[in-house]
């Protein structure tokens, strides 16, 4: 299978980037990153980029007049190096309309809530103030809205009562590990087709039998029998 290009754009740790290398490094993704892209030159994802070679660019947006200046130059380098698909790492800035139109249904985001709840920052925060029982995270394409492009997959954690924002941060990061490079991999082998909101994946297994409680039912009812 022929590998795909890609090009990461991230602001910051870059623990997605580097997910997405150890999965090449061990033959499970059929990509190579020919580029990572930071708007932020103390980026630690820049040290990962820097450690396994990959060739990494810095561009400040402040030295732009505005956001499409911004993104042309972006998009400049990433057809420089032949980019098939654009990966957003911790991305912080929204993508343009222009960008959009230079990679259409070609740029994909990961977010840490179960879209469409909690979109845009702090997306686990607003999953404990709301009180729900579960959260997650969720790979999407991106379109012209705050993460409400088409959903390819999710991954859902459940959420404690003790837990506090890093708690369920970490437990939501360890899936996003898990979901991210299969996403891009299930991209790589041309599986997902996108019709209207829908995105659908070509010979995904699907179960009949998995459903999730929190708390579980079978605790609910060993309580209930106590009393």
């Amino acid at each position: 299978m022929k590998k795909i290009n890609l090009g990461v754009l991230v602001s910051g740790n870059g623990s997605n980037l580097q997910s997405i290398i150890d999965h090449i490094e061990r033959s499970e993704l059929d990509a190579d990153i020919k580029i990572v892209i930071s708007n932020n030159a103390s980026a630690f994802a820049l040290e990962r980029a820097k450690k396994n070679h990959i060739p990494f660019i810095v561009i400040e947006h402040a030295e732009f007049p505005d956001r499409d200046q911004f993104d042309q130059k972006m998009v400049d380098i990433l057809r420089f190096h032949s980019v098939d698909l654009v990966i957003l790492a911790g991305f912080m800035r929204i993508i343009s309309p222009f960008f959009l139109r230079a990679y259409p249904q070609r740029i994909l985001n990961i977010h840490p809530a179960l879209l469409p709840a909690f979109p845009g920052l702090h997306g686990q925060k607003k999953a404990l103030d709301y009180g729900v029982k579960f959260s997650g995270c969720t790979v999407h394409f991106v379109d012209e809205g705050m993460d409400t492009g088409p959903i390819i997959i999710q991954a859902v954690v459940p959420v404690y009562e003790g837990d506090t924002e890093d708690s369920l941060s970490q437990r939501i990061l360890r899936e996003e590990h898990r979901i991210y490079p299969l996403a891009i991999q299930l991209y790589a082998e041309d599986r997902l087709t996108i019709i209207g909101r829908k995105v659908q994946i070509r010979c995904a297994f699907e179960s009949k039998e998995i459903s999730l409680h929190n708390p579980p039912i079978t605790d609910i009812n060993h309580l209930k029998e106590s009393f």
